[in-house]
């Protein structure tokens, strides 16, 4: 039977975790430990997630993130995909490295987020691995306590919940993690936690207020299932340029940034795979990837790119309303 979609919120925080195939306890190596950290860190400045809270375990991990626009799937995929292939190679083993899909879930409010990272921070002590957080290692809690040069976790955004000064927050966090060890629920497996009873009940959403869904659009209304061909000609449509102007063969940097911006948005929000752009654009799939790359990269530094990119969305958007939807 298919798996229902998943539907993301942009903005939303959620608590995510995942464990290694057969319950095996690859992340007791520091260097295995350190490689998936090392992984989550590019993808979280790659997608401009934010980093809340976070712990590795031997055999699994969690992750408290705030989506931005890229879907929340888009940047798991990365982060599972890059450190079971980088994992497999090095051990030259083959086979599924995860256990399963990742599981997720919103948090729907400033009270359980609270919950949330002192769950994710207390896993060593409730797992019996430590008596105190700040002697793991491998958690975001150090980090919220201003032990760490380059931390992982957004700490600015992480102490928002417990106070407005640093300081202060960072004494109120701590006072919280002592209160919440006691607490019945916090030994518990995630699907026994507070925040996921009743997670499979479906998310309501605001009727018009901009999200990102299942498959990865991010601004109402609801993209249609265009194919790659479809997805072209439309977006030359309402930029009014040739299709051939994609052509992997032309070197300007107006096309560089239009085929950019096609690239992203071809992706992100109509969930396009990479390989099947380059064939149409007459790309090899390695350079589609590093258009791909490059496009991230310029949306987070260039305003200018920001703005161009959802111009372009909100007129597809547009056209998306008017026009039949069509079938793959």
């Amino acid at each position: 039977m298919p798996r229902r979609p998943r539907v993301f919120v942009s903005g939303a925080v959620y608590h995510v975790y995942c464990r290694v195939a057969r319950g095996e306890p690859v992340f007791s190596e520091a260097r295995e430990a350190a490689a998936l950290v090392g992984v989550i860190r590019g993808v979280a400045r790659e997608h401009g997630l934010s980093v809340l809270a976070w712990c590795v375990m031997a055999t699994h991990y969690h992750l408290a993130v705030r989506v931005g626009r890229v879907p929340l799937w888009r940047s798991m995929q990365l982060i599972q995909g890059r450190f079971a292939r980088s994992y497999n190679r090095r051990h030259r083993l083959l086979g599924p490295f995860w256990q399963g899909r990742y599981k997720a879930i919103v948090v729907p409010d400033a009270r359980y987020l609270e919950q949330v990272i002192a769950y994710i921070h207390l896993n060593p002590v409730t797992a019996k691995v430590v008596s105190d957080p700040a002697r793991y290692r491998w958690s975001g809690h150090r980090e919220l306590l201003g032990r760490v040069a380059d931390p992982l976790v957004d700490v600015h955004e992480a102490l928002v919940p417990f106070g407005q000064k640093r300081s202060a927050a960072r004494r109120v966090y701590v006072r919280m993690l002592r209160g919440e060890r006691r607490a019945e629920w916090i030994g518990e497996r995630p699907e026994r936690l507070p925040w996921w009873r009743g997670g499979e009940e479906p998310i309501t959403l605001v009727k018009g207020k901009p999200r990102i869904d299942a498959l990865g659009a991010s601004t109402v209304p609801q993209r249609a299932r265009w194919g790659v061909d479809e997805y072209l000609v439309r977006v030359c449509k309402v930029h009014g340029l040739e299709l051939s102007a994609l052509s992997g063969r032309r070197k300007d940097e107006t096309t560089a940034r239009f085929r950019e911006l096609v690239t992203l948005i071809g992706v992100e929000v109509y969930g396009l795979r990479v390989k099947d752009l380059a064939e149409r654009m007459r790309m090899n799939p390695g350079s589609a990837s590093r258009v791909l790359a490059r496009a991230s990269q310029r949306e987070r530094e260039d305003a200018s790119f920001h703005e161009q990119r959802f111009d372009l969305e909100e007129r597809l958007a547009k056209l998306d309303a008017s026009g039949p939807r069509s079938r793959r």
